[in-house]
């Protein structure tokens, strides 16, 4: 039972922890594959939908129930004569047998039979399969709890799970800085190339400021200054230079009565910073009055940072709030990107790389690839906040050829938007709102060689219904070569302190 205390302590409810102790208790007794039964020439409806899916030979346990009537239930997962046979309310294979399973079945498919008692009878649906790729995963991934609300954030976390198993573990608590009249709002957790030990996240409001680690050294940066737009707000880390880029940000929203899409995230202004971390310097590297600047990525290689603009001219004489809600749906971003000497530190001058305003389109968040062949990000109608967008879908384009599609075989006619790439280019991770429209989860899909995704799978979870039990989303999901060693009080205890003397604005980064 140790592997449920970190999980269940951190966001679940009291209800549902007894209802998951029921489960284990329920799926102890001894399985035997039903005697007797029917044939149905239909795959079972199962939840999560894992019939046909690609997944990691290092992956947890796809735990899965029926999701259709069904008094009981008998899975049996098979490859070439070694087999699991579980069941109960439902199925959840032990870990052990599981991960020697996906050894032997590594580069090939597994079968899965599922056998259903209903109105007093047993079924066997048609078996479906589900490949076993040799492509690892990375073994963590880390994302930001929070409750789908519009004000309410004071119970957030920042928390690391592993994907071999169930661990899941808190990085840092908002909590911890909050009080009853100072609320804190924690976001944008970034690592280097990955590495648990060089990350970087915000705290907004009490003891606010940028929290960095970087291999035992923790420290926390004040990025306000006159000559920029704002403190750091969305990151991304050069690939091996201490040297952050952001975008600064004039972040606000508006919240709709009629349209689906329930709230309005826009800026009304955004730059580009460089913030060296050792020199505590700070510089602009794009800030057009006529542009709005987002979301930076550095290529792998390090000589290429790829970003979002959209052209907006403010022509009112309201505030730039009032009229950028008014114009919302103007704001189409394209992608763009600047060459980078690491050795100057000098950026050049910007390359239009995708022109989605050209679709009557707004594209966000590039993601390259490890190898630096994919390109991969979010395309909508307009704006740069898709995660509220019903319309968003995860697009790719091919470096070498600019060619573009969209990514049909992983997208839902729901919203699809933070995506990242695992460090050997194989899998993405991407929030989606497929199921309810409402909460954002993790799932995965595998990229092959030539840029095809498989069908996605959702995060699995030590009882199937958790997901859908949980009463959080999961945003900003990042792939992590290993856990975060830094305790949360230990955060806490940098951003109650003083910190580093605020930034200084500079020219131009000194090599």
């Amino acid at each position: 039972m140790k592997i449920f205390h970190s999980y269940f302590s951190s966001h679940i409810a009291l209800p549902v922890i007894v209802a998951c102790l029921c489960f284990v208790l329920a799926s102890c007794h001894q399985v035997q594959i039903p005697g007797q039964f029917t044939k149905k020439d239909t795959a079972p409806k199962i939840y999560p939908d894992y019939v046909g899916v690609t997944i990691p030979v290092n992956i947890t346990p796809l735990t899965f129930k029926m999701d259709s009537p069904s008094e009981e239930m008998v899975a049996r997962l098979s490859y070439n004569g070694q087999e699991i046979i579980c069941g109960g309310e439902d199925a959840r294979p032990d870990i052990d047998e599981w991960h020697s399973l996906m050894e032997k079945a590594s580069g090939h498919d597994i079968t899965v039979e599922v056998y259903s008692k209903e109105n007093g009878g047993w079924v066997l649906y048609q078996p479906f399969s589900i490949t076993v790729s040799p492509d690892s995963i990375d073994p963590y991934i880390s994302y930001r709890l929070i409750s789908p609300s519009y004000v309410t954030y004071e119970e957030l976390t920042i928390n690391q799970r592993c994907l071999e198993n169930y661990d899941e573990r808190v990085i840092y608590d908002n909590m911890l800085c909050t009080t009853a009249t100072d609320g804190q709002c924690i976001n944008c957790h970034n690592y280097q190339q990955y590495n648990p030990d060089r990350m970087q996240f915000h705290a907004r409001q009490n003891h606010g400021g940028t929290v960095i680690a970087y291999d035992g050294q923790v420290k926390k940066v004040n990025m306000k200054n006159d000559s920029i737009l704002s403190a750091g707000v969305y990151p991304t880390w050069h690939p091996w230079l201490k040297l952050i880029v952001y975008s600064t940000n004039k972040t606000s929203q508006s919240f709709h009565t009629r349209d689906l899409n329930k709230i309005e995230v826009f800026d009304a202004g955004s730059d580009l910073i460089a913030f060296d971390i050792d020199k505590n310097e700070v510089t602009n590297i794009e800030n057009d009055p006529d542009e709005m600047e987002v979301f930076p990525f550095w290529a792998p290689d390090g000589k290429m940072l790829y970003y979002c603009s959209a052209h907006f001219e403010y022509k009112d004489t309201v505030s730039k709030e009032v009229e950028t809600i008014r114009r919302a749906k103007e704001l189409k971003y394209n992608i763009y990107r600047k060459s980078f000497d690491p050795e100057t530190r000098i950026f050049g001058h910007r390359e239009l790389v995708f022109n989605a305003d050209s679709l009557n389109k707004s594209a966000t968040l590039p993601r390259i690839s490890p190898d630096g062949k994919w390109l991969v990000f979010t395309l909508g109608e307009y704006g740069c906040f898709h995660i509220w967008h019903r319309d968003a879908d995860l697009w790719m384009m091919n470096l070498q050829t600019r060619e573009a599609r969209n990514l049909e075989e992983v997208n839902s006619n729901n919203t699809e938007s933070y995506h990242s790439w695992s460090s050997n280019g194989r899998w993405l991770v991407f929030s989606s709102r497929r199921y309810d429209g409402g909460y954002t989860r993790p799932f995965f899909a595998h990229v092959n060689k030539d840029g095809k995704g498989s069908k996605p799978f959702e995060l699995p979870q030590p009882f199937p219904d958790y997901n859908r039990m949980s009463m959080k989303c999961f945003n900003i999901p990042e792939f992590m070569k290993g856990p975060v060693k830094v305790s949360p009080q230990s955060f806490a205890d940098i951003l109650r302190g003083s910190g580093e003397p605020p930034v200084k604005y500079v020219q131009q980064l000194r090599p």
